[in-house]
C-alpha cells in the first residue's frame, strides 16, 4: 500500500532547543547487559513461591523510592487550570484537576464522593463494573475524614477502583473465580496499602476476567461487565482482564484505578475504553498480595484518564518492597510526575527529551482507510511536538521469538493445589491449565531461553534505532514498560458502534519517564483523552435479558 510519507522535524537537542531544553538525564539510559543479568537473577529467585502464600502475613513496607508522600515529587502534579465543565460534574475531573480543586477550595472530597455515589446508584447495575463495594454511608464517612493540607498527596480524597485480584484486608478478594469464592485476605497488597497511605478512597473491587483471563464473566460463561462506550450493547467487549477497572474509570464510577497485566490486561482495556494505561517495567511495582497468574511476567499498574494521572498513581505505589524480591536492587523510582508534566518551548508543548518514536513496517500497511488515517495523523502530531518518527524494521527471527513466550506452564504451577482439589472450580479456564500440566521441564526451559533471546533481540534490534516503539503486548513476556493511550475513534465492524481507538508505546527497561513524556506532549495538543462515553439508556433488567455467553471457542488468555 502506498502511503503519504511522514516527514520528521528536527528533534529537540541542546543545540536546537535553546535554554528551555532539558538534557537527557543519566537514568534514562540503562545498561542492557546489566538488565539481562539482573532479570535473570530476579526471575530465578529461590524460595519465592511463598511470597504470595496464605501464610505470608508480613506487613507491606510503605517507604519506597518514589519520593514518599510529601516533598517536591508532587510539585507539578496539580493542574494549573481546571475545566469548568468538569467542575460542574466532578466525576469528569482527572486526579490532577480534582487535587487542584481541593487545594483551591473549589471542591471538597465529600462533594466528589457524593457525585460518584449518585452516578453509581444510577448506572452501576448496568455497567456491572464492581463485584463488591462499601455502603454509601461508609464511603461518605471516609471522605469526611480526609483533610487536605500542604502535606497531602494528590491522591488524598480521590476515588479509585481496584481490580479484584489485589488483596484487601477483611474485604473479599475473589479474582472473579470460584477458586477464591470465600477468600478474605488478612492483609492488604502492597499496592493497595500504599494507595491508602496516600489518601485514596477505594470505591470498590472491580470485576475482572476469571483468574485474569479475558473479559469479566460468570463461571457459566455469561458476560457481565460492559464496555462503558457501548453500555447498551453487551456484545462489544470491555476487554480484559482488567475490564471492570477500565469500565469504572471510563464510565465515571471512579477517578482512576489499578489493574494487572500478564498479556495485555492493562493496555488492552485502556485502548478499548479511551484510557491511558501504564504497565511498568517488571519489578518496578510490587506484586505482593496480588493473586498471581505467573511469577515472571505479572505486572501491576494504573488505568487512568491521562498521562499525568497514570504518573501520579504509579508514583504512589512503585518502588522496592522487602516482601517481593523482584522489586529489590532496581534503579530508584524517578520523578514520574515531572516526566508527565507538559514541557513547553517558546510557549508551545514539546516533548521533554529528544525522542525518536519508532514504528514497525506494518503500522501503515494493511489497515482499513479509517485506521490508516488515524495512524498517519498520530505520527504527524508526534512530529509536531518535537518527536522524530522513523520506521524501524522488525529484526530477523522477530515473528518466531515473539510468539514463543507462553504462560501456560507458569499459570498451572501457581494453582496446582487447587487443581488437585477440584478441577471444576476453574470452569472455562480448565483446558488452559490442564495444558500446562503436560508441559515438560525441557519445553519450559526452551521457552525461557526464547524469552531471553527475544529480550536481547528487542534491545539490540529495536532500541538501538529508537527511544520508544509503537508495539503490541509482545513486550509483556520480557518485562519492558508499555503505555496505551487513545488517538481517535472509529466504527466497530460488528456492532456499527462508534468506539475508541488507541495504540501502545513500548520502551527499554525503566523507560516509564520517556513514555509518560511522549504521551503528555501528545495529549497537550489533542483532546481524545478528554472524550467521555454516553450514559446507559437500557435498564439493568433489560441488560440481564440480553445477556449472552462468551463463545465456546473464546481464547481464555490474559489478553482479549
Amino acid at each position: 500500500m502506498t502511503t503519504t510519507p511522514i516527514t520528521p522535524t528536527t528533534p529537540i537537542t541542546s543545540s536546537t532547543a535553546g535554554d528551555d531544553a532539558e538534557a537527557v538525564p543519566q537514568d534514562l539510559t540503562v545498561d542492557r547487559r546489566w538488565f539481562l543479568s539482573r532479570m535473570a537473577g530476579v526471575w530465578a529467585a529461590a524460595g519465592a513461591g511463598g511470597v504470595f502464600g496464605a501464610g505470608a502475613l508480613a506487613a507491606p513496607v510503605l517507604a519506597h523510592g518514589g519520593g514518599g508522600s510529601t516533598g517536591s515529587v508532587w510539585e507539578t502534579a496539580y493542574a494549573p487550570t481546571i475545566r469548568r465543565a468538569a467542575l460542574l460534574d466532578p466525576t469528569e475531573l482527572t486526579i490532577s484537576e480534582a487535587a487542584a480543586a481541593f487545594r483551591r477550595r473549589l471542591l471538597d472530597p465529600v462533594e466528589l464522593m457524593e457525585s460518584y455515589l449518585d452516578r453509581l446508584d444510577r448506572y452501576d447495575s448496568v455497567y456491572q463494573a464492581y463485584l463488591w463495594r462499601p455502603g454509601n454511608a461508609e464511603l461518605l464517612a471516609a471522605a469526611r475524614r480526609v483533610r487536605i493540607t500542604s502535606r497531602s498527596t494528590p491522591l488524598a480524597g480521590i476515588v479509585t477502583a481496584e481490580k479484584d485480584n489485589f488483596y484487601t484486608k477483611d474485604i473479599p478478594t475473589t479474582g472473579m473465580s470460584p477458586v477464591y469464592a470465600d477468600f478474605v485476605p488478612e492483609y492488604d497488597s502492597t499496592v493497595h496499602a500504599r494507595l491508602k497511605a496516600a489518601g485514596a478512597i477505594m470505591m470498590g473491587k472491580a470485576a475482572m476476567g476469571p483468574l485474569a483471563s479475558g473479559r469479566a464473566r460468570l463461571p457459566d460463561g455469561t458476560a457481565t461487565t460492559v464496555n462503558a462506550w457501548t453500555p447498551d450493547d453487551i456484545r462489544y467487549s470491555p476487554s480484559g482482564s482488567s475490564g471492570g477497572t477500565a469500565t469504572a474509570v471510563a464510565g465515571r464510577l471512579a477517578t482512576s484505578g489499578t489493574g494487572t497485566q500478564t498479556g495485555g490486561s492493562i493496555t488492552s482495556p485502556s485502548t478499548a475504553q479511551n484510557l491511558t494505561g501504564l504497565k511498568p517495567t517488571f519489578g518496578r511495582a510490587s506484586l505482593y498480595g496480588i493473586i498471581p497468574l505467573t511469577f515472571t511476567r505479572d505486572h501491576p499498574g494504573p488505568l487512568a484518564r491521562d498521562a499525568m494521572d497514570a504518573a501520579i498513581m504509579l508514583q504512589s505505589f512503585a518502588g522496592p518492597d522487602r516482601n517481593d524480591p523482584r522489586t529489590l536492587g532496581m534503579p530508584p523510582v524517578p520523578n514520574l510526575v515531572k516526566a508527565a508534566t507538559v514541557h513547553r518551548y517558546r510557549g508551545r508543548p514539546r516533548v521533554r527529551w529528544a525522542t525518536t518514536v519508532g514504528y514497525p513496517p506494518d503500522f501503515l500497511d494493511g489497515s482499513n482507510p479509517e485506521t490508516l488515517a488515524l495512524r498517519q495523523q498520530l505520527l504527524q502530531i508526534l512530529t509536531s511536538v518535537g518527536c522524530r518518527v522513523s520506521e524501524v524494521p522488525y529484526p530477523a527471527d522477530w515473528e518466531l521469538l515473539s510468539g514463543l513466550s507462553s504462560t501456560a506452564g507458569e499459570a498451572t504451577n501457581m494453582f496446582l493445589p487447587q487443581l488437585r482439589r477440584d478441577v471444576s472450580l476453574f470452569a472455562d479456564r480448565l483446558p488452559g491449565f490442564l495444558n500446562g500440566m503436560f508441559r515438560s521441564s525441557d519445553n519450559y526451559m526452551k521457552m525461557l531461553q526464547a524469552r531471553y533471546q527475544f529480550l536481547h533481540l528487542v534491545l539490540t534490534g529495536i532500541f538501538d534505532k529508537c527511544d520508544v516503539f509503537l508495539t503490541g503486548t509482545v513486550f509483556d513476556g520480557i518485562g519492558l514498560p508499555l503505555i496505551a493511550f487513545p488517538y481517535g475513534t472509529g466504527v466497530d465492524g460488528t456492532t456499527g458502534l462508534t468506539v475508541p481507538r488507541g495504540t501502545t508505546l513500548g520502551a527499554p527497561p525503566f523507560g516509564e519517564e520517556r513514555l509518560l513524556a511522549v504521551v503528555a506532549a501528545y495529549q497537550a495538543v489533542t483532546e481524545h483523552h478528554l472524550r467521555r462515553p454516553p450514559d446507559p439508556t437500557v435498564t439493568a433488567s433489560a441488560r440481564r435479558a440480553g445477556a449472552y455467553k462468551v463463545p465456546a471457542e473464546y481464547d481464555a488468555t490474559d489478553e482479549t
